[in-house]
């Protein structure tokens, strides 16, 4: 494997869009802001993944509520002043010769091109800021060289259920990709069935789907961009699709875990499927490290809780009664007697002092985290809420859809939105 193929590389992080159906995760931070694994953030896992891949060059493309991001990103990816690496927030701007924000993934990259050109690279590696796996890009970088490639896609094969949701292609032998077709309807799936190989086929993973992860060879990104599709706004609907057969497009098949956190259910479930025993996407890799933010947090503190398959976080303080199957982020307070069963609380940004907790009492206002005798249940618990005692949070698939003051039901999931103050005794369920 070449050494100079991360050294020539440089990495778009997509920041998406609006991200309503991340709602309200996404009110006031975009979706590469939300927190993830209890100390992490969702843009933490491409920048990783370049990172251990030895691209230390990469921007991140976003629009939408980016101080958060932007703060979290200054705080955390600080390299040495003798190196060349950076991660840097490309912001929507406009200018003289454009007066539009981001129209779709294409155009984005379009629009901050010109920040590009005073650096030296030959491809280019463009990535969302909102999935979960772990790829070592040099393994698809060599491919995409290998295979003289002019475009290159990631793929993994999926089953019947998600393969209208992606976009699904057919590939050669040599793994040239020969049709595509943007999440295709039920009815004509049987035509897009490929050889995904014998372990992917036994579970029934019959196509091949497109990750939303790209590498451009420099010259054809800016040559498409700029003069030949200079109107396209996104990759999958309109630059993929009309580059198959006209130029070398390769499949580079990826079998390991991943997903696409784009819905409340699926970001709750990625979160949850960390705590089971021999997780998918794996925490403890020493080769495949997730950075982040360094905090100066002391270690939990633990009493009296029975602890079941979960994940807890640095700096936070638990007298729960019992915690199974859930995720406790960064300083989460929990009271006594308080049950969580198969829940993500995100925890707090910060300490409550003395003088904070006094004026709480005085003002019979809950606390920063969940009190006392509480049952929280299949639910998400965003940052910086406080829970009264004797709440009952129990969320299922018997609960309608639904959006409150505090909270939101997607999918029989509730969401505590952030920095609510929920009262003694309050109830969903």
């Amino acid at each position: 494997m070449s050494d100079n193929i991360s050294k020539n590389t440089i990495a778009l992080i997509l920041g998406g869009g609006a991200g309503t159906r991340l709602s309200p995760l996404t009110a006031d931070r975009s979706k590469p802001a939300v927190p993830i694994a209890g100390k992490y953030r969702l843009v933490d896992i491409p920048i990783s993944n370049c990172m251990n891949s030895d691209v230390f060059r990469m921007f991140v493309l976003t629009q939408y509520n980016s101080a958060s991001l932007n703060t979290h990103i200054k705080n955390t990816y600080q390299f040495s002043g003798f190196s060349k690496a950076f991660v840097d927030i490309m912001a929507a701007e406009q200018t003289p010769d454009n007066t539009t924000w981001f129209q779709g993934t294409a155009d984005a990259v379009r629009q901050i091109l010109h920040h590009l050109e005073n650096h030296s690279f030959e491809y280019v590696l463009i990535l969302s800021g909102d999935q979960l796996y772990q790829m070592d890009f040099r393994v698809m970088l060599q491919n995409h060289i290998d295979k003289k490639a002019d475009i290159s896609i990631a793929t993994i094969p999926v089953g019947d259920r998600e393969a209208s949701e992606f976009g699904i292609m057919k590939v050669s032998e040599e793994g040239y990709i020969t049709t595509f077709i943007e999440k295709p309807k039920k009815d004509v799936l049987k035509d897009w069935v490929s050889n995904t190989g014998e372990a992917m086929q036994a579970e029934g993973r019959n196509y091949l789907a497109s990750m939303g992860i790209y590498i451009f060879n420099k010259d054809l990104l800016f040559q498409l961009l700029r003069h030949e599709m200079k109107d396209a706004t996104d990759f999958g609907k309109e630059i993929i699709p009309q580059n198959v057969g006209k130029r070398s497009v390769v499949s580079y098949q990826f079998d390991g875990y991943w997903t696409d956190i784009g819905n409340i259910y699926s970001f709750y479930e990625a979160n949850l499927e960390l705590t089971a025993k021999v997780p998918k996407f794996n925490l403890f890799d020493n080769e495949k490290t997730i950075y982040t933010r360094a905090r100066m947090l002391p270690p939990s503190k633990i009493s009296g809780t029975t602890l079941n398959d979960s994940i807890i976080a640095d700096g936070c303080i638990l007298e729960a009664a019992k915690i199974e199957h859930s995720v406790i982020g960064i300083r989460t307070r929990i009271g006594k007697g308080t049950v969580i069963g198969h829940a993500y609380v995100m925890g707090s940004d910060a300490y409550q002092n003395e003088f904070d907790i006094a004026k709480a009492h005085e003002g019979g206002i809950p606390l920063v985290g969940i009190g006392d005798r509480c049952q929280i249940h299949r639910a998400i618990i965003d940052k910086n809420c406080r829970i009264g005692n004797d709440v009952r949070i129990i969320g299922g698939t018997h609960l309608q859809n639904k959006d409150h003051e505090l909270y939101t039901i997607k999918d029989g999931v509730i969401v505590v939105k952030k920095g609510a103050i929920v009262p003694n005794g309050f109830v969903i369920e």
